[in-house]
């Protein structure tokens, strides 16, 4: 792989905890057949259909967040109690993490990842740490009936006090 190759891929990878997916790197101009060459050469690693992550990128506790997403691709983001242990809310410490897409998954993931139908408009989805998610005010609703009520009311608190969700939302959450 060319210098250049390598160097569009690693700014790509920098900004997505040191994964690449090839749809990214193609959009930048990098041939795919590239990122083979890389993967054959040990400077990366592939994680998942066309995902791949640079070897020795220092490890943070967002990686497997945007790995589930990159994984499963599309208009994937994360949902439900997914979204509020991204943000250390409720103390919630799910064993999968949960993507959410409007499409039918067919490529095989790991047992940690849990793929479920999400039609959800643009209006309740965001952007955190550079990772698709629901808002965090959709994703209390939805954990609405297993957070049950202190536990409920403190998420809430804890995500108004975090700057995640406005007066207004934490007020129509804490009614409902």
């Amino acid at each position: 792989m060319s210098g250049r190759y390598r160097q569009l891929a690693w700014e790509i990878a920098v900004g997505q905890y040191g994964y690449v997916r090839t749809a990214d790197v193609v959009d930048a101009g990098v041939p795919r057949v590239e990122l083979v060459k890389l993967a054959r050469n040990r400077r990366l690693e592939h994680v998942g259909y066309g995902v791949y992550r640079f070897l020795g990128f220092p490890a943070t506790r967002f990686d497997s967040f945007f790995e589930a997403v990159a994984r499963v691709g599309g208009d994937a983001h994360l949902v439900g109690d997914s979204v509020l242990q991204l943000h250390g809310l409720a103390q919630v410490n799910p064993a999968t993490v949960k993507v959410g897409t409007a499409r039918r998954v067919r490529r095989t993931l790991p047992d940690w990842i849990e793929v479920v139908s999400d039609h959800g408009t643009s209006e309740d989805l965001a952007e955190y740490e550079a990772i698709p998610s629901s808002t965090v005010s959709a994703a209390l609703m939805a954990c609405r009936d297993t957070l049950i009520g202190e536990r409920f009311a403190a998420a809430v608190d804890e995500a108004r006090a975090a700057g995640l969700v406005t007066a207004a939302e934490a007020a129509e959450l804490k009614e409902r």
